[in-house]
C-alpha cells in the first residue's frame, strides 16, 4: 500500500483537480508551471512526492501546450521519485486520429499514447474515448470510464413522464447511444451521414423512427457542432418538438457556439471534462461536474480496489 496520495493538476482544467481533491479530502497540491517569454512551458512540484502515489489531472485538447504540461509533470513526478503516476485523462485529445484512414498521415492517438508511456506514467485514466481500441495502444494499465453514471441521473428526470427518443447523430456512435437507450429504455433512431472533409459534416438519411417527439441527441463529444445542429435541424423539420443534446466533452470549438444560438436546440448537457469558458458559456448549457466519479476512481486505484464497481448503474 502506497503510504500517501497526491492529485496534481495542469493549467488545462485546474477547477476539476480542486474539486477531485475537495471531495476527496485531500489539500490542495503544490505545483508551479508558468511561460517564459519565449513560450517555453516550466514546472516545478512544491512538495516532497518521494515514495507517493501520484495522481495528474490533465485533458489533453488543444492547445498542444496541455499534453506537454502532461508530458513534462509525468517527467518530472518520475524523477522526483513518485512511487506510482496516474496520468488521468479525462479527455484525450487526438483521439479521433487513432487509424491511417488515408495515405501518409500520422497515428497522432498511438504516437501521444507511446509519449505518455515513454514520459513515466505507469497507469492511464481516460473517459468516454472517441475510439475505444486506444486502450490497446499501451502495455500499462488503461481504466476506460464511462460517463453515463455521471449522466443517467438527470436523463431519468428528464424523459420522466414524456415522449422521448434517443438520437444517434451519425453511424459511428450507435453503441455509445444505444448503451443509453437501453437505460432509459427509450427507442433508438439513426442520422446517416457522410463526412466530406474534417469538420465537415452531410447529413443523407434517417435510419428507424423519423417522428421523434422529444429529442435526446446524443454523443461522445461536441467539436464544431455542425453534426449536431444539422441533426438538430433535420429531426426538428419532421415535427420534433424539444431537442436535447447530451455529450461528455465539449469543446465547442470554431463558430461551434454561434450554431448553438441559433440552433433548434433547446438544453445542451455535458460535463466538465474539458473547461467550459465563461465566454462559451450559454443559457441553454447544463455543465455537469465529473469530479465525483473521477474522484472515486482515484480513490479506488489508490487503495487496490476493483474500478468495476462504477459501472454499475
Amino acid at each position: 500500500m502506497y503510504t500517501k496520495v497526491r492529485v496534481f493538476s495542469g493549467r488545462s482544467n485546474p477547477e476539476l483537480g480542486t474539486e477531485i481533491n475537495e471531495i476527496l479530502g485531500y489539500r490542495h497540491a503544490g505545483i508551479t508551471i508558468k511561460n517564459f517569454s519565449d513560450g517555453e512551458i516550466w514546472m516545478k512540484y512544491e512538495e516532497n512526492i518521494r515514495g507517493a502515489d501520484v495522481f495528474l489531472v490533465q485533458p489533453t485538447n488543444p492547445p498542444a501546450d496541455n499534453l506537454l504540461e502532461l508530458l513534462m509533470m509525468i517527467d518530472a513526478a518520475k524523477r522526483a521519485s513518485a512511487k506510482r503516476i496516474t496520468a488521468v485523462i479525462p479527455y484525450y485529445g487526438y483521439a479521433r486520429q487513432d487509424r491511417k484512414d488515408q495515405p501518409r498521415v500520422p497515428l497522432s492517438s498511438r504516437l501521444f499514447m507511446d509519449t505518455i508511456v515513454t514520459a513515466g506514467a505507469d497507469r492511464i485514466v481516460c473517459m468516454d474515448l472517441h475510439s475505444t481500441q486506444i486502450q490497446g495502444f499501451v502495455n500499462i494499465p488503461f481504466d476506460h470510464l464511462y460517463a453515463k453514471p455521471i449522466f443517467i441521473d438527470r436523463l431519468k428526470e428528464l424523459v420522466e413522464g414524456r415522449e422521448y427518443g434517443i438520437v444517434v447523430p451519425d453511424i459511428g456512435g450507435i453503441k455509445f447511444a444505444r448503451s443509453y437507450a437501453k437505460l432509459l429504455e427509450l427507442p433508438l433512431t439513426i442520422i446517416d451521414k457522410r463526412r466530406p472533409a474534417p469538420n465537415l459534416a452531410e447529413v443523407m438519411n434517417v435510419i428507424g423512427n423519423e417522428n421523434v417527439k422529444n429529442a435526446l441527441i446524443i454523443d461522445d463529444m461536441i467539436d464544431t457542432g455542425g453534426t449536431v445542429v444539422q441533426t438538430a435541424e433535420l429531426i426538428k423539420s419532421k415535427g420534433c418538438e424539444t431537442i436535447t443534446v447530451v455529450a461528455t466533452h465539449g469543446l465547442f470549438s470554431g463558430p461551434c457556439i454561434e450554431r448553438f444560438q441559433n440552433a433548434p436546440i433547446d438544453k445542451i448537457i455535458v460535463t466538465n471534462s474539458v473547461r467550459v469558458p465563461e465566454e462559451k458559456r450559454i443559457d441553454k448549457m447544463e455543465i455537469i461536474s465529473a469530479a465525483p466519479l473521477l474522484a472515486q476512481a482515484i480513490n479506488r486505484i489508490h487503495n487496490e480496489e476493483s474500478l468495476s464497481k462504477l459501472f454499475d448503474i
